[in-house]
């Protein structure tokens, strides 16, 4: 009764609203040169809720703007294209997943922990010499398959987190044991459907095996990040456990403990401003 099929999960997912047309066109131009920033501002301002988070996010202390920007043309000057790339897409999977629903404590805690993963893998990234900007984008998605699970499919989530507190076992694990799929996969099919580069599916998809995976730097980087997230706590989910951290993925990054602190403190510094940002 509790299993769950990937293609039952499929079918749900593709029936789920597309991004809307600016998310797509610039998530296309990732590597592009010559991108008309006249017409992506343009199109976005004919979203008023998406300029209004997208404009919170440029102003927080996460950017470090000099001045108050008042004006989506102002921020794609300021901030440039990579990094309102990013704010974007964070404000559009905020309004499309989580405006208008009504806040379930668990639907909060695991939003909680994405925006956290999300300020842990930049600053990772930062420090990694690595693309900070992509590094959020895909710390913030890694478990939108939890969201996907949560909020369309009530029962069986539920049953995985009744399993989770009577194993003593982190989600992921329960997830395979009731349902025989996971959110890893779920949030793979998910931005699969959305078209995202296949870099971000992959991450999202193996951010939990990344033994399975190629070994790619980004996968590597969000399975550490959602580690030391765990580990912090930020969530302030009572049941959750700290994932066991792939000595592999681990060496890749080749960081240090010195690193590691730095890393904690920037993320302890950001989250809950970020958190004022997002959840609304």
């Amino acid at each position: 009764m509790n299993k769950l099929s990937m293609d039952e999960a499929v079918k749900t997912i593709r029936s789920l609203p597309p991004l809307p047309e600016i998310v797509t066109d610039l998530l296309s131009s990732m590597g592009k040169e010559n991108i008309d920033i006249d017409t992506l501002a343009e199109k976005l301002t004919r979203d008023q809720a998406l300029v209004a988070t997208t404009l919170r996010l440029a102003n927080s202390s996460f950017y470090g703007m000099s001045h108050r920007v008042s004006s989506i043309r102002e921020a794609f000057a300021i901030l440039g294209l990579k990094s309102m790339r990013t704010l974007i897409t964070a404000a559009s999977v905020t309004n499309g997943f989580i405006g208008g629903q009504s806040l379930a404590d668990e639907i909060e805690k695991n939003w909680r922990h994405s925006i956290a993963v999300a300020v842990c893998a930049k600053a990772l990234a930062r420090q990694l010499n690595q693309d900070q900007e992509l590094a959020f984008t895909v710390g913030l998605l890694h478990d939108i398959g939890r969201l996907v699970l949560a909020i369309y499919f009530p029962e069986q989530h539920q049953a995985v987190l009744a399993h989770r507190t009577t194993h003593d076992c982190t989600a992921f694990q329960a997830e395979q044991a009731v349902l025989g799929i996971d959110h890893a996969m779920l949030g793979q099919a998910l931005v699969e459907y959305w078209k995202l580069p296949p870099d971000i599916q992959l991450a999202i998809g193996n951010h939990h095996t990344p033994d399975q995976s190629k070994q790619n730097a980004l996968i590597s980087l969000v399975h550490v990040a959602d580690a030391i997230v765990h580990a912090l706590d930020l969530a302030l989910d009572e049941e959750e456990l700290v994932p066991l951290i792939s000595t592999a993925a681990w060496n890749k990054l080749g960081i240090g403990r010195e690193t590691v602190l730095l890393v904690f403190k920037e993320t302890e510094q950001q989250f809950e401003e970020m958190c004022r940002i997002l959840i609304v």
